[in-house]
C-alpha cells in the first residue's frame, strides 16, 4: 500500500505520516521545499519523539518525498499508483494542491480502486474543498476523473510545536492526538489508519475540536502576547490570562451544546484536557508561532468569529470571545505577514470596512457591532500611541 501526502512539515511527518506508516502504508512526501525533501532522502528513518507524560519515541521508514515543483512528472506517477492521498498544508494552499491530484487521477487505471483523498487541515470541511479545487482544476474531464477517487472530511488534533534547528527532520509532538474521520465516503473500504477513529458525522468532531484545541490555543496565544510571554505554557500559568481563555472556551462549549447536543459534563471534561495540554512544559511552544496567521484565525469561519456568531445568533453570551479578538488585533510581530498586513489595515481602513473585509460579518449580524467597538478601541490605542 502507498500514501501520498502533501507537505512534509513538522505535522505531516510527525503526525500524519506516522500514523499511515504504522498502517503499513509506503508514505511519499510531496513538498516544494528543497532543502527539506532532499534531507528526507538522506536518511532510511527519523524518530517521532513524544514530549510529556507517557510520551514515547516512534521510527518511522518506508518513506521518502518528492519535490513537486522541480519534478511534478515523478510525483503524478507517485499519485497515479497510490492508495491515499493526503495533505497538511494549510486550507489556503488547497487550491496549488489540486491540478497534481489531477494529473494523477488522470493517469490512473480506471480498474483501480478509488483513491482515498483526506485534507488534513485546522477547517471545517478541509476535504470539500480540496474537491471543489479539483474539479474546477479537472476541466471538461471532472466527472471521469471524479468516479477514481472518494473524499472524506477529516478533524485531526495534535500540538506540534516549533522544532529546533539541528533536529534534522525527527519531530517532536506532544503524546496526545485525535484523528476522526467520516466513514461514509468509503463505503466498507475504510482506509488502515490506527488510531483514528472513523464515524458517521463528523460535524461535531470538527466544530468541538476548532471551537475548543484551535480558540484555546490561539486566545492563549494572544493574551500571552499582549502580556509579553514567550511560552504557551508560561501564559496558562499565569491566572489571569488562564481564566480569560476558560472563559472563551466555557462560550465555545455552550454554542456546541446549543447547535450539536454534546453533553456539557463531557464538554467541561474536554476543555480541562486541552488546557492541561496547553500547560505541557516539555512542549516548547511560543505565542509567536502559535499567533502567526492572525487575519485568518479572525476570518468568518475561524475558531473566533465563527462560534461568536453562532453564539450571538442563539442570544449566548460572546463578552470573552470578542475580548480574544481583540487581544488577536494587538499581535503584532514584524516576522508574519499577516501581522504585518493587520496592523497595516488597522491603521488606514475605518473600522466599520476593517470589521465586514476582516471577519466576513455582515454589518446587520448581531455580533458585528461588538467586534467593530473592538477594533475602534485598537485604532484608537494606535492613534494615540
Amino acid at each position: 500500500m502507498k500514501a501520498v501526502h502533501f507537505g512534509a512539515g513538522n505535522i505531516g511527518r510527525g503526525f500524519v505520516g506516522l500514523l499511515l506508516h504504522e498502517g503499513g502504508y509506503e508514505v511519499v512526501f510531496s513538498d516544494v521545499a528543497d532543502a527539506l525533501v532532499e534531507a528526507i532522502n538522506a536518511v532510511d528513518e527519523y524518530t517521532v519523539h513524544e514530549a510529556g507524560p507517557g510520551g514515547v519515541d516512534h521510527v518511522v521508514t518506508g518513506f521518502r518525498a518528492v519535490n513537486s515543483r522541480t519534478d511534478p512528472d515523478a510525483l503524478t506517477r507517485e499519485i497515479a499508483t497510490a492508495d491515499v492521498v493526503t495533505t497538511a498544508v494549510g486550507p489556503t494552499v488547497l487550491r496549488f494542491v489540486a491540478p497534481a491530484i489531477v494529473a494523477g487521477l488522470a493517469q490512473r487505471s480506471p480498474d483501480a480502486a478509488p483513491l482515498q483523498v483526506m485534507a488534513c487541515e485546522n477547517a471545517i470541511g478541509a476535504t470539500d474543498l480540496l474537491r471543489t479545487e479539483i474539479q474546477a482544476a479537472a476541466g471538461v474531464d471532472v466527472g471521469d476523473l471524479l468516479s477514481r477517487a472518494v473524499f472524506a472530511n477529516t478533524a485531526v488534533d495534535r500540538i506540534v510545536p516549533a522544532q529546533p534547528a539541528d533536529g534534522g527532520v525527527d519531530v517532536t509532538v506532544e503524546p496526545y492526538f485525535e484523528w476522526a474521520i467520516e466513514s461514509g465516503p468509503f463505503g466498507g473500504s475504510l482506509p488502515r489508519i490506527p488510531g483514528a477513529h472513523f464515524v458517521g458525522d463528523l460535524a461535531p468532531f470538527i466544530e468541538r475540536k476548532l471551537f475548543t484545541v484551535n480558540t484555546g490555543h490561539a486566545a492563549t496565544a494572544y493574551f500571552g502576547a499582549r502580556a509579553g510571554v514567550e511560552r504557551i505554557s508560561e501564559a496558562l500559568a499565569d491566572s489571569d490570562i488562564a481564566a480569560r481563555v476558560s472563559a472563551a472556551l466555557e462560550e465555545t462549549s455552550a454554542v456546541l451544546v446549543a447547535e450539536h447536543g454534546l453533553d456539557p459534563d463531557d464538554l467541561a471534561a474536554y476543555r480541562a484536557k486541552i488546557l492541561d495540554r496547553f500547560r505541557n512544559p516539555a512542549l516548547i511552544d511560543t505565542v509567536q508561532r502559535v499567533g502567526r496567521q492572525p487575519l485568518r484565525k479572525i476570518s468568518r469561519n475561524e475558531r473566533f468569529i465563527g462560534p461568536a456568531a453562532m453564539a450571538a445568533e442563539r442570544g449566548l453570551s460572546t463578552d470573552a470571545l470578542v475580548a480574544a479578538v481583540a487581544a488577536a488585533l494587538e499581535f503584532d510581530d514584524a516576522d508574519d505577514e499577516q501581522s504585518v498586513e493587520l496592523q497595516r489595515l488597522l491603521r488606514s481602513e475605518e473600522a466599520r470596512a476593517f470589521t465586514e473585509v476582516t471577519t466576513g460579518l455582515d454589518p446587520e449580524h448581531p455580533l458585528f457591532s461588538a467586534v467593530r467597538d473592538a477594533v475602534e478601541t485598537r485604532q484608537r490605542a494606535l492613534r494615540d500611541a
